[in-house]
């Protein structure tokens, strides 16, 4: 409730209707104000409702701008106004939607202006230019153009960077050059759009000679940013980058955290601690990119050290900290953070949730996925877009189906191929099959366009509950009716499915048909299934061959040792061991997991860590039954 009666001024005063516009913030609150409006009659005074409308188009709440807009349109838009009255009004409303989340709104509006002859400025222009480049509408942003080259203020320099910036935006930065090289007078804004635009899209040589061509007077932090940025974008370029941040007359914090992010980027760790070290102000940014760097590297306590030193830290810096420990797989530390990000009531973004849920997926902590999930509801994070996309992941690797096809059925409206994906491949790991498969047939009949992760992720659903016709219908689905080339993974999917089903000699006909050299992944596959199904007369030469390409590869020797032993050919397999002794090549163990209240147990072969080990084995052998009490066993219902 933000209305109260003063003492001092009465019910209709404007004073006190103006002081309580800074309180305004919800639904109610707007309604208490438009209610007092129109009960004082003030709904009609034109300075009143102006300043309102002023007061509230920009504020950061949605129910305020929206007030504001009805305000304008019911109270303004449509009377009669003055000639060459100021668009100021107009442009306000527009620029709270070019700046807001429906830029295409303020293309609207702008049609309206013209349509009801309200006079058009530089500004009104700009923000409708703002609007297309936002939302890469070219045809619409064209016709601005147009208007633009039949008005006199269309040649204004404003103007023209702006006409400059929605090229770009929209990828037509030749389009830009040619505007810019018709340009009467150029400014600082106008040379460093053009330098952006060239370094975004990798032009970094046409960047470089137009910097080069820059008047000295013209050329200011920005441009020289610009170009230290696209330089150090290569690693051949990066001496180029070292250059110029030497000589730029002066360096500010944008400066040294670019020149800090192209050595991180190219594994100079060492150059860029010195220039860490050399820095006069540091700031968040500076502290992510070293910590970024040290954990890509692998050097995560040197990372975690950076983070414990840093004086402030913000999501920044915390989702840099907790990316790291994922790239590095110490899941749990990466939870850890999170739980301290809480603590310290910094408040997660996007990117910082994704992550964690990445580190719960690995982990299987159903549990803590549950509380994630709670934690967007209840700050009222959207579950669509990637956000959904990670649910129904973690979900699916934590082991509740359940929970995963109640999300991806919650997100109908907003669901992309990138939901569907994350579906099919958690019905994949469960070996739900037929599931996936169906769900392709239901994305068919939406005609929701597949890509090339959704036949990935149905090829292995297929694989592995032996759909052989399902998968090779699929995969001529990709080749023939989507027009998706096969990549290296589809073409392996194919013979595992082939090779699990036991048509060792149709996944041997297939790979010799490949249009691409077939990997070392493809050929063990088909080692694999040799293997199991005692393909000695193909396994045997393809095994060699592993050997002979990647001689420190444990997988191929202990395939190839295990199809000796199947065939008692012991002395062969001795032969095998021994050249596995000698090149110091070892088998990684095995390795699962199992969740009981809320803890993660981990256990290798052959491992005897665990806390609990005897206890464990005790309890196996007491459910080890004999054969003949098995044979004798019944069940009665």
């Amino acid at each position: 409730m933000i209305l109260c009666v003063n003492a001092n001024q009465p019910w209709n005063s404007i004073l006190q209707t103006l002081g309580l516009l800074k309180k305004c913030k919800t639904l109610n609150d707007v309604s208490q104000i438009h209610a007092r409006l129109i009960t004082t009659g003030f709904i009609k005074n034109n300075s009143l409702t102006t300043k309102i409308i002023l007061s509230f188009v920009s504020s950061p709440y949605t129910p305020v701008v929206e007030f504001a807009r009805y305000l304008f349109f019911t109270q303004h838009a449509f009377r009669r106004r003055r000639k060459e009255e100021d668009p100021f009004l107009w442009n306000a409303v527009i620029k709270s939607h070019s700046h807001g989340c429906d830029p295409k709104q303020a293309l609207v509006i702008f049609c309206l202006m013209l349509e009801l002859g309200v006079r058009v400025d530089k500004f009104s222009l700009s923000l409708v230019l703002k609007a297309c480049g936002r939302m890469g509408l070219v045809k619409e942003g064209l016709q601005i153009h147009g208007l633009l080259r039949k008005m006199e203020i269309g040649k204004h320099l404003y103007l023209q960077n702006s006409l400059i910036g929605w090229y770009q935006r929209c990828g037509y930065v030749e389009f830009s050059r040619q505007v810019f090289d018709r340009m009467p007078r150029r400014d600082s804004v106008s040379y460093n759009s053009m330098i952006d635009g060239y370094v975004k899209c990798g032009m970094v040589d046409l960047a470089r000679e137009l910097f080069d061509s820059m008047p000295e007077e013209e050329k200011n932090s920005i441009s020289w940013n610009s170009m230290i940025s696209g330089h150090a974008q290569s690693e051949n370029e990066l001496k180029s980058a070292w250059e110029l941040f030497e000589a730029a007359p002066e360096r500010d914090l944008v400066s040294w955290n670019t020149m800090i992010d192209g050595c991180v980027k190219h594994g100079k760790l060492e150059d860029a601690h010195n220039l860490f070290n050399r820095m006069p102000k540091r700031d968040v940014i500076s502290w992510a990119n070293m910590i970024d760097g040290y954990a890509k590297l692998g050097s995560i306590d040197v990372a975690r050290g950076f983070f414990d030193e840093m004086p402030d830290r913000d999501v920044v810096a915390y989702n840099a900290m907790i990316a790291g420990y994922v790239q590095n797989g110490n899941y749990t530390e990466a939870l850890g953070i999170f739980e301290h990000m809480l603590k310290s009531e910094i408040s997660p973004d996007t990117a910082t949730l994704l992550t964690v849920l990445s580190a719960v997926a690995q982990l299987g902590h159903l549990e803590n996925g549950v509380a994630i999930h709670c934690y967007l509801e209840e700050n009222g994070f959207p579950v669509g877009g990637k956000l959904g996309v990670a649910l129904i992941d973690m979900y699916a690797k934590c082991g509740s189906l359940e929970n995963a096809e109640i999300v991806f059925e919650n997100i109908e409206e907003e669901r992309s191929v990138d939901h569907w994906n994350a579906m099919i491949g958690g019905l994949a790991i469960h070996g739900l099959g037929e599931l996936a498969f169906g769900l392709l047939l239901d994305m068919e009949r939406l005609c929701v366009e597949p890509d090339d992760i959704t036949f990935i992720g149905v090829l292995n659903a297929c694989g592995h509950v032996g759909l052989v016709k399902e998968g090779l219908i699929c995969f001529e689905l990709m080749r023939r009716v989507h027009k998706l080339e096969p990549k290296m993974q589809h073409y392996g999917c194919v013979v595992d499915i082939l090779g699990r089903a036991g048509l060792i000699e149709e996944a041997r006909r297939f790979i010799n048909g490949m249009p691409i050299e077939p990997n070392d992944v493809v050929w063990r596959t088909l080692l694999g299934a040799c293997k199991n199904y005692e393909k000695f007369s193909i396994g045997e030469p393809v095994a060699k061959n592993l050997i002979r390409q990647d001689s420190c590869n444990s997988s191929a020797y202990v395939l190839l040792s295990n199809m000796y032993a199947g065939l008692s050919m012991w002395d062969d397999v001795r032969k095998v061991r021994m050249k596995m002794r000698e090149k110091n090549i070892k088998k990684f163990p095995g390795c699962s997991w199992i969740e009981h209240e809320g803890i993660v147990h981990e256990f290798f072969v052959r491992d005897n860590s665990h806390p609990q080990v005897r206890e464990m084995h005790s309890m196996l052998n007491g459910l080890w039954t004999p054969n003949s009490e098995v044979s004798d066993s019944r069940v009665y219902g």
